[in-house]
């Protein structure tokens, strides 16, 4: 195999390096719509758990005052 010139070696490494910042920045799309995704699905159960927290409070406040004595501790 030639030996390649410096300018050579260069201008392969540049092209190396261009076809790895184009993987980079498509990795980067990925993981950016990924985090998007995953925020929306964290809002989303953040707001169902709220909904069912005060569907509990609700129910809880419905149930009749409790006439047992508590046991002390």
């Amino acid at each position: 195999m030639a030996s390649l010139s410096p300018l050579d070696q260069i201008a392969e490494r540049v092209e190396r390096l261009l076809v790895r910042h184009e993987q980079l920045q498509r990795t980067n799309e990925l993981m950016a719509e990924q985090v998007a995704a995953l925020t929306q699905e964290r809002d989303s159960l953040r707001s169902r758990l709220q909904a069912a927290r005060a569907r509990v409070d609700s129910l809880i406040e419905r149930l009749p005052p409790s006439s047992e004595p508590k046991d002390p501790e």
